[in-house]
Protein backbone atom coordinates (compact mmCIF):
# COMPACT_ATOMS: atom_id res chain seq x y z
CA UNK A 1 0.00 0.00 0.00
CA UNK A 2 2.98 2.78 0.52
CA UNK A 3 5.24 3.69 -1.95
CA UNK A 4 7.68 5.47 0.63
CA UNK A 5 7.62 8.09 3.49
CA UNK A 6 9.33 10.81 3.86
CA UNK A 7 10.99 12.46 7.08
CA UNK A 8 12.53 15.64 6.94
CA UNK A 9 15.90 17.26 7.87
CA UNK A 10 17.92 19.96 8.69
CA UNK A 11 21.47 18.35 7.66
CA UNK A 12 21.24 16.27 5.05
CA UNK A 13 24.31 14.88 5.18
CA UNK A 14 24.51 13.84 8.90
CA UNK A 15 20.85 12.14 8.43
CA UNK A 16 22.37 10.20 5.55
CA UNK A 17 25.15 8.99 7.10
CA UNK A 18 22.86 7.79 9.78
CA UNK A 19 20.24 5.83 8.01
CA UNK A 20 23.20 4.32 5.71
CA UNK A 21 24.25 2.66 8.55
CA UNK A 22 20.76 2.05 10.12
CA UNK A 23 18.85 0.79 7.19
CA UNK A 24 22.26 -1.65 6.13
CA UNK A 25 20.65 -3.42 9.37
CA UNK A 26 17.54 -4.01 7.33
CA UNK A 27 19.19 -5.23 4.30
CA UNK A 28 17.83 -1.45 2.67
CA UNK A 29 20.52 0.59 0.26
CA UNK A 30 19.92 3.70 -1.14
CA UNK A 31 17.70 3.81 -4.53
CA UNK A 32 17.23 7.67 -4.90
CA UNK A 33 20.08 10.41 -4.71
CA UNK A 34 19.74 13.86 -4.79
CA UNK A 35 22.08 15.27 -2.97
CA UNK A 36 21.04 18.56 -2.32
CA UNK A 37 17.80 17.62 -1.61
CA UNK A 38 16.33 14.31 -1.22
CA UNK A 39 17.65 10.72 -0.43
CA UNK A 40 15.64 7.71 -0.26
CA UNK A 41 16.77 4.38 0.75
CA UNK A 42 14.64 0.29 -0.11
CA UNK A 43 14.79 -3.38 -0.54
CA UNK A 44 13.74 -3.13 -3.60
CA UNK A 45 12.73 -0.73 -6.75
CA UNK A 46 9.01 -2.47 -6.07
CA UNK A 47 8.72 -2.06 -2.24
CA UNK A 48 8.19 0.93 -0.31
CA UNK A 49 11.12 2.95 0.86
CA UNK A 50 11.80 5.74 3.23
CA UNK A 51 13.44 9.41 2.50
CA UNK A 52 14.67 12.25 3.68
CA UNK A 53 14.62 15.78 2.39
CA UNK A 54 14.98 19.39 3.52
CA UNK A 55 11.53 20.72 3.72
CA UNK A 56 10.43 22.24 0.26
CA UNK A 57 8.86 25.64 2.21
CA UNK A 58 12.30 26.22 2.88
CA UNK A 59 11.44 26.58 6.55
CA UNK A 60 13.20 24.21 9.13
CA UNK A 61 12.18 20.59 9.57
CA UNK A 62 10.76 19.67 12.63
CA UNK A 63 9.06 17.14 13.73
CA UNK A 64 5.12 15.92 13.50
CA UNK A 65 3.57 14.92 16.62
CA UNK A 66 1.74 11.73 16.38
CA UNK A 67 3.88 11.14 12.84
CA UNK A 68 6.61 7.64 13.40
CA UNK A 69 7.60 5.26 10.82
CA UNK A 70 7.55 1.99 11.55
CA UNK A 71 10.33 -0.51 9.83
CA UNK A 72 9.68 -3.79 9.21
CA UNK A 73 12.54 -6.41 10.77
CA UNK A 74 12.27 -10.09 9.76
CA UNK A 75 12.77 -11.35 13.54
CA UNK A 76 13.48 -9.97 17.47
CA UNK A 77 16.61 -10.27 17.15
CA UNK A 78 16.63 -8.04 13.68
CA UNK A 79 14.95 -5.13 15.87
CA UNK A 80 17.15 -5.81 18.90
CA UNK A 81 20.20 -4.53 16.58
CA UNK A 82 18.45 -2.03 14.82
CA UNK A 83 17.40 -0.17 18.16
CA UNK A 84 20.68 -0.52 18.81
CA UNK A 85 22.47 0.14 16.07
CA UNK A 86 20.10 3.86 16.23
CA UNK A 87 21.43 4.63 19.69
CA UNK A 88 24.73 3.47 19.06
CA UNK A 89 24.80 6.08 16.38
CA UNK A 90 23.13 9.39 18.59
CA UNK A 91 19.43 8.78 18.24
CA UNK A 92 17.43 8.59 21.27
CA UNK A 93 15.46 6.21 23.07
CA UNK A 94 11.96 6.14 23.15
CA UNK A 95 10.94 2.26 24.23
CA UNK A 96 13.16 -0.83 24.32
CA UNK A 97 12.86 -3.83 22.93
CA UNK A 98 9.84 -5.56 24.01
CA UNK A 99 6.77 -7.64 23.38
CA UNK A 100 4.28 -4.94 23.00
CA UNK A 101 0.59 -7.34 22.28
CA UNK A 102 0.98 -10.65 21.27
CA UNK A 103 2.48 -11.13 18.21
CA UNK A 104 3.93 -8.01 18.23
CA UNK A 105 7.57 -7.08 19.39
CA UNK A 106 8.82 -3.64 19.11
CA UNK A 107 11.64 -0.90 19.81
CA UNK A 108 11.17 2.80 19.20
CA UNK A 109 13.71 5.46 18.72
CA UNK A 110 14.21 9.23 17.47
CA UNK A 111 16.77 9.58 14.49
CA UNK A 112 19.57 12.71 15.09
CA UNK A 113 16.46 15.36 14.32
CA UNK A 114 13.96 14.09 16.53
CA UNK A 115 12.05 11.92 14.24
CA UNK A 116 10.10 8.58 15.98
CA UNK A 117 10.81 5.56 14.36
CA UNK A 118 9.71 1.90 15.47
CA UNK A 119 11.22 -1.11 14.37
CA UNK A 120 8.83 -4.12 14.57
CA UNK A 121 8.75 -7.98 14.36
CA UNK A 122 4.94 -9.24 14.10
CA UNK A 123 4.97 -12.87 14.41
CA UNK A 124 5.43 -15.52 16.91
Amino acid sequence: MLAYTTLGTNDLARAAAFYDVLLAELGAKRFMDEPDYFIAWGNSQEGAGLGITYPFDKNPATVGNGVMVALNALSREQVDRVHAKALELGGTDEGAPGQRSPGFYAAYFRDLDGNKLNCCYMGE
